[in-house]
């Protein structure tokens, strides 16, 4: 994520103690367990829920620009990962529901907590057992207005809306295990008036109008955790490609936003160039597809949504994103969006990368020496807030703080000098490699690089994300 100001949601702990004893197979006693109502995360601990992984998502969703509302139908393959008597999903706003199917059968269910969705079905659920829920709602989407973190969720636009979810936002669209560490495949079925267009993550499968309506279907086959995921809703202009590597790249521009057609273009082609030169660095680009959305919505920020970036420049008149803000959200496909956190913690595997992405972008594309780029940040007085904080462990409120970005992209380059060239562009291709499509902790990252390296790397661990202050060069 690129924001504007960087520092742009805490929600309560609950753990879930209940016991529930469901019927059993004649000669074996089971135990059936509620489901966690958190994954546990220490800056966001109601995100997420225990009790079982999800492997797809399908959500149906038809827009009516008269009301501003949505109907909307998501359902749920998962698997069970306990013996479960109920289980929860995160579901948060105004939106009314009307049916909850457990395996095709009604299931009761209840509003609980800052965000929880409780559902019991009629029978438990067996341990490895996969299952699905369907969960039918209505009405008009609020999006999440957070003092430190920004807007996420549901935004509103003249025409339309868009869908940012990072960090929470998804739960505010539809009901979901609303942490990075379930990752799942998704399709979006998204309809609206013919005048309109509807665009998501991953790769157009089906478009068709009927009775003056248009619907597109939309599929990300590779897994994405749900804050990566994205909608666009209002009149946009498209350009397809492929860029010089092949990949099917699609861009758009929202209308409101007035961008010239040779600006559209230019968006167009620096997406397909950055991209293929972020490739030749950091190895096999992991999604299906690339692109890119303009939007005006309000909310000041870009985004790195899984295969296709958002990015709201509505506060400059026909402006597009600077190469930079490309390179950086680009490079967000291989860290943050393949390989994603374990915890929120660790977002500055995400941004330090994306940030020295901008930095290999200036070198290449504009003459700027890395080591230049490096030089103006580290030059910010040991006095300055830059230094304030631990990078490993900003705290929930920080996590779209300079120090998460820029020290983040101080340690990848004082990395760079401590293992070398070689070993040092063998990591930044191994690494996104080893952990495709999977999710890595800190402490992670600092093991992969010393066995890759064969060096400590205690004291630059130490030093640059462990530790608070400026450190000596």
């Amino acid at each position: 994520m690129s924001r504007t100001p960087r520092a742009l949601a805490a929600v309560a702990l609950g753990v879930a103690a209940t016991l529930a004893v469901s019927a059993a197979p004649a000669g074996a006693a089971a135990r059936f367990t509620p489901g966690a109502p958190g994954a546990g995360d220490p800056y966001f601990p109601d995100m997420g829920n225990g009790g079982y992984d999800v492997a797809h998502y399908d959500i149906g969703l038809k827009y009516d620009p008269g009301t501003k509302g949505i109907q909307a139908v998501t359902k749920i393959k998962a698997r069970a990962t306990q013996n479960l008597s109920r289980f929860n999903l995160d579901f948060l706003g105004p939106l009314d529901i009307s049916s909850v199917k457990v395996d095709g059968r009604e299931a009761s269910y209840k509003r609980t907590g800052a965000q929880e969705l409780e559902i019991t079905p009629p029978r438990g659920l067996r341990k490895h057992r996969h299952f699905t829920v369907a969960v039918a709602y209505s009405g008009v989407p609020e999006p999440i207005n957070d003092a430190t973190l920004g807007t996420s969720g549901w935004v509103p636009t003249d025409d339309g809306a868009v869908m940012v979810n990072q960090p929470f936002g998804a739960a505010t669209v539809f009901p979901v295990n609303d942490h990075p560490t379930d990752k799942a495949t998704y399709t979006f079925t998204l309809s609206a008036p013919k005048d309109l267009t509807t665009l998501s993550n991953g790769d157009l499968r089906g478009r068709w109008t009927r009775h003056g309506w248009t619907t597109t279907r939309w599929v990300m086959r590779h897994p994405m955790a749900s804050e990566l995921s994205m909608l666009a809703i209002g009149r946009y202009d498209l350009l397809s490609g492929r860029t010089g590597g092949g990949v099917p790249n699609l861009t758009a521009t929202d209308r409101a936003q007035a961008v010239k057609p040779d600006d559209a273009e230019k968006f167009h082609r620096q997406t397909a160039e950055i991209q293929d030169f972020q490739a030749s660095m950091y190895g096999r680009y992991p999604f299906t597809s690339t692109g890119g959305i303009v939007v005006k919505g309000g909310f000041g920020y870009a985004l790195e949504t899984q295969g296709r970036p958002v990015y709201d420049l509505g506060r400059r008149p026909g402006a597009i994103p600077s190469g930079a803000l490309i390179a950086h959200e680009l490079g967000h496909m291989w860290f943050g969006d393949s390989v994603t956190p374990e915890r929120w913690a660790d977002i500055w595997m995400n941004e330090g990368f994306a940030t020295y992405s901008e930095w290999l972008y200036a070198e290449e594309f504009e003459g700027t020496p890395v080591q230049e780029s490096f030089d103006a940040v580290y030059a910010t007085p040991a006095d300055d807030g830059l230094w304030q904080g631990v990078v490993s462990d900003p705290g929930r409120d920080h996590i779209f703080d300079g120090l998460v970005y820029d020290r983040g992209a101080m340690a990848v380059h004082i990395l760079r000098k401590e293992i070398g060239e070689k070993a040092f562009h063998r990591l930044i291709k191994a690494w996104p490699a080893a952990y495709r499509y999977g999710n890595a902790s800190t402490e992670d990252f600092v093991r992969f690089a010393e066995r890759l390296s064969r060096k400590n790397l205690d004291a630059w661990a130490k030093a640059w994300i462990y530790s608070e202050g400026k450190p000596a060069l």
